[in-house]
């Protein structure tokens, strides 16, 4: 004689997905209240200009325009004219905290960094990097170019400029340029580039 036991459907059914559901609702919380999200390019204000004592470099800054805090991202994503590719971080190392292209530093609470690596800005707040276009300007490999297109975050078209409107010139050299990850000041800014100590 065979005899089948039944466990009711709606009582293993009520219970699976409490149990499933319960830690899902209770990480999504924490990864929301951990992150910010990012400034819509219309709330940015974004600004360059080169140095005049030393125009292969151009200081950036970006300025929320938000009514609440907002990220951008760890870099401006810089572009020059109709070349490819875009300035890379000096010095290197991973753009953010959780970045495994390199070796990643501990998350520090006091940095304006949120876990993914972006930078936040409050209402009002600036950020500032620069970028050294070209680190040998007789190198025969150096391009010129007639713009430049800064973007506070990867996701954003970003703010192009003219060389003139820089104060760069008639053309801006180009060749494996840098930029530096967004700092609180100029000055430190400028310190990242290597222009002061």
């Amino acid at each position: 004689m065979l005899v089948r036991t039944r466990t009711p459907r709606t009582a293993v059914a009520a219970l699976v997905p409490v149990a499933v559901l319960l830690p899902a609702t209770a990480t999504a919380a924490g990864h929301a209240a951990a992150r910010t999200a990012t400034c819509a390019q219309r709330q940015l204000a974004v600004e360059a200009r080169a140095v005049s004592a030393d125009p292969t470099v151009v200081r950036v800054r970006v300025t929320s325009r938000a009514g609440h805090g907002c990220t951008v991202g760890p870099i401006p994503t810089v572009t020059f004219g109709n070349l490819d590719g875009t300035a890379q971080p000096v010095p290197a190392g991973p753009s953010g905290p959780s970045d495994p292209s390199g070796p990643s530093a501990p998350f520090d609470p006091s940095a304006p960094l949120d876990p993914s690596g972006s930078y936040r800005l409050d209402p009002g707040r600036t950020a500032y990097a620069a970028v050294r276009t070209v680190t040998d300007p007789t190198d025969p490999s150096v391009r010129r170019v007639d713009t430049l297109t800064v973007a506070a975050h990867p996701a954003h078209r970003g703010r192009t400029f003219t060389a003139a409107a820089l104060g760069a010139g008639s053309a801006i050299r180009v060749w494996e340029p840098v930029t530096t990850r967004w700092q609180a000041s100029a000055a430190a800014a400028d310190r990242a580039i290597g222009l002061s100590r």
